[in-house]
């Protein structure tokens, strides 16, 4: 697949250690994309926790995914953070490639939280909170079918962050009575959604 909608039926011709050769048939379109404009912005974790994330957040159709540095995030700054968003391009590829997608999600650059606060995004905003009064039945579907889902990283969000992302229009939203690792709360809030409001079930 081309990443911009396209796939294609292909033969591999040559292969050696440092390359192959492929030839490609004709190219077809294929709609596998989530109803749903979703934009994840998820509390930068370490190693295999984010991969697992944004893996699941691919399968589970979002269109952008922000990664967010919030004051427990773990996991580096600067040239490592660099390193790390390579890495993460190529988690979001092989999980299009796995479950089907012919676009690939836009990996944007890490931001602060704090500075992205200051730009908040349009549309249906909700933060996942285990101490927030509403669960997401609770809600009605977003009126332009375009919603940020802010998740905090391990260890959650601290008390400062969560109200400054209520002051910046985000709607504190509970999952259940547990509280879920961040990588689960990612899986878990995406399927939730896409099955209220989306293409799942």
């Amino acid at each position: 697949f081309d990443g911009s909608g396209r796939e294609f039926d292909a033969e591999l011709q040559v292969i050696h250690r440092h390359g192959a050769r492929v030839r490609l048939d004709s190219a077809r379109t294929c709609h596998r994309e989530s109803p749903l404009s979703i934009t994840l912005w998820q509390g930068i974790s370490r190693g295999e926790r984010m991969d697992y994330a944004l893996q699941k957040a691919v399968e589970l159709g979002v269109s952008t995914i922000v990664p967010v540095l919030a004051g427990r995030s773990q996991g580096g700054r600067g040239e490592r953070l660099e390193k790390r968003l390579k890495h993460w391009q190529g988690v979001v590829i092989a999980a299009c490639e796995q479950c089907g997608r012919t676009i690939l999600p836009a990996l944007l650059d890490p931001l602060n939280l704090a500075e992205a606060l200051h730009k908040p995004p349009a549309g249906t905003r909700l933060l996942l909170d285990p101490t927030a009064s509403a669960g997401l039945r609770e809600y009605p579907p977003p009126t332009d079918a375009t919603l940020t889902l802010l998740i905090g990283p391990e260890g959650g969000l601290g008390e400062a962050e969560i109200h400054a992302a209520r002051e910046a229009g985000f709607r504190g939203v509970r999952l259940g009575p547990r509280v879920l690792r961040t990588e689960t709360a990612t899986a878990a809030a995406l399927s939730a959604i896409q099955t209220l409001w989306g293409d799942l079930g």
